[in-house]
């Protein structure tokens, strides 16, 4: 299989995020079909939390969630299976707009201990420790996860103002 990583299964988290488009429903989309990718296994998914938006104000909020996941995909195997669920659900990418609206959005978070340092993936994600739409969430179904280079994210979590976001569905 292209993207395979053997038999080995490796733990991974993907962040989700949409505002756009009955932002719930897009979201739950994206979960269930993230538990369709082939030699990968959904094991947990966050609640879904309310969020004001991290780029311009002129747009609706976010719903965020994280989910955690087994897989035998090599990073880029994942990355590019978690582009199609975006393709499916018709994200269109805007180049011009760094942190516009979109219909959904699926970042691979952390690929078990390693690092990926390409033009378009970097692993884990370079802001995890800065978001708190990202690192609720993670806290909520991985609290003791290594964050490489960053440390665990109940740790990272303390460290974040989360006033902001509101859990929306369990």
């Amino acid at each position: 299989m292209p993207g395979a990583n053997n038999n080995v299964w490796v733990s991974t988290t993907i962040g989700i995020g949409s505002n756009l488009d009955d932002p719930v429903l897009q979201v739950q989309t994206a979960i269930s079909a993230l538990s369709e990718i082939p030699s990968t296994r959904l094991i947990s998914a966050s609640s879904l939390y309310g969020n004001p938006p991290m780029g311009p104000a002129d747009q609706p909020d976010y719903v965020n969630a994280v989910a955690l996941l087994l897989t035998r995909l090599s990073p880029r195997g994942l990355f590019q299976a978690i582009q199609g669920i975006e393709q499916a659900q018709g994200r269109v990418r805007d180049k011009t707009e760094r942190w516009g609206p979109r219909r959904i959005d699926l970042d691979i978070l952390t690929y078990a201990y390693h690092v990926v340092d390409e033009p378009d993936l970097s692993i884990p994600h370079s802001g995890i420790s800065q978001r708190n739409f990202v690192l609720l969430p993670l806290l909520e179904i991985c609290p003791h996860l290594p964050v490489p280079g960053g440390g665990l994210v109940s740790d990272l979590a303390g460290r974040i103002d989360a006033s902001e976001l509101r859990k929306i569905m369990p």
